[in-house]
């Protein structure tokens, strides 16, 4: 079974910064893309950044030129470097990842999410 484990997630003032990390552990084959998404109160989650198997990468408007995705297959592991945030960048972040195990089967699962607060 495949499980992803986000961290990194906490409080932080307007213009700073945080590195999200998801961890993926289990019965791993290969991991697919694997993306971060978000969720505010009463708002519908939203895709923040993607990267694919292969490095590339797609963001959202919003957050094009301050966020970073990142992803590094040997710890089976992707980033989400978050600079110059904004009180409209606090959510839950979830990373979402699609997995081949080693029985062949793909599926995608998501994280239980980390609470990111951009307030002063």
């Amino acid at each position: 079974q495949v499980q992803l484990v986000e961290s990194g997630g906490g409080l932080v003032q307007p213009g700073g910064s945080l590195r999200l990390s998801c961890a993926a552990s289990g019965s791993i084959f290969s991991i697919d893309d694997m993306g971060w998404y978000r969720q505010a109160p009463g708002k519908q989650r939203e895709l923040v950044a993607a990267i694919t198997s292969g490095g590339s990468t797609n963001y959202a408007a919003s957050v094009k030129g301050r966020f970073t995705i990142s992803r590094d297959n040997a710890k089976n592991t992707v980033y989400l470097q978050m600079n110059s945030l904004k009180p409209e960048d606090a959510a839950v972040y979830y990373c979402n990842g699609g997995f081949t195990d080693y029985g062949g089967s793909y599926g995608r699962i998501w994280g239980q999410g980390t609470q990111v607060t951009v307030s002063s």
